[in-house]
């Protein structure tokens, strides 16, 4: 967990995740955050609305990890207010963690599992089940084809990374909250997430991501902190 004092709200449990193009909006309006005695940022003020993404930009220790954690409602803010459909998430319940994805630095998959273990243990604790066939067609169009069994331990970092982004596949939620998604990644696999993301768009998501990487999308955001 980043070593943070906006106060940890738990862990947020994943729903059915429905997405509607029309309705989803984020919302942050003066939004501040501070560590130890440090003020990350305040006053922050953006919205997103369905199809729209935001690139987080800033150097380690800026903050972005923490604004990610405040937008998926893992930590509360020194001050302001983050809004999903217009409902502060304190009170949006069920509407919002069923809507959201969180990826971080950390991915809470088990190294002893395989890749094919891990993801379904994974919607099982979403409360979705899913049998071996969509999350096999999602592994392999992830790269991981071959390697479905194979204990995370076993496998190289770029596709230990592979296999956790292959949730994005599997877990249908209308906001992607993704912390440095291209980390390890080698030149096709960066090519392929940001596909996703296009589709994911397309469909009328909505996505904010960090990346010291050029994310190769067209029409977002950029916020410097």
């Amino acid at each position: 967990m980043p070593d943070t004092v906006c106060a940890g709200a738990g862990n947020v449990p994943a729903g059915k995740g429905q997405m509607n193009a029309v309705a989803n909006s984020l919302g942050v309006q003066g939004l501040a955050c501070e560590r130890g005695t440090r003020m990350l940022f305040r006053d922050l003020d953006f919205g997103l609305h369905a199809g729209e993404w935001l690139h987080v930009r800033g150097a380690n220790g800026a903050g972005k990890t923490s604004l990610l954690r405040l937008l998926a409602g893992l930590a509360v803010p020194h001050e302001g207010a983050v809004r999903w459909n217009g409902v502060e998430l304190a009170r949006a319940g069920d509407d919002f963690r069923g809507a959201v994805l969180y990826l971080g630095h950390r991915s809470g998959l088990k190294e002893d599992l395989s890749a094919l273990e891990n993801l379904r243990l994974a919607a099982a604790l979403d409360g979705q089940h899913l049998g071996e066939v969509p999350v096999l067609k999602a592994l392999a169009r992830l790269g991981l084809r071959g390697r479905e069994d194979l204990p995370l331990r076993a496998l190289s970092q770029g596709q230990h990374r592979r296999a956790l982004l292959a949730r994005l596949l599997l877990r249908k939620a209308a906001l992607w909250i993704l912390d440095e998604p291209l980390s390890a990644l080698d030149t096709s696999a960066v090519d392929l997430i940001g596909e996703l993301v296009e589709e994911h768009l397309h469909a009328g998501g909505l996505a904010v991501l960090t990346s010291h990487q050029a994310i190769g999308l067209s029409g977002g955001r950029e916020l410097d902190l």
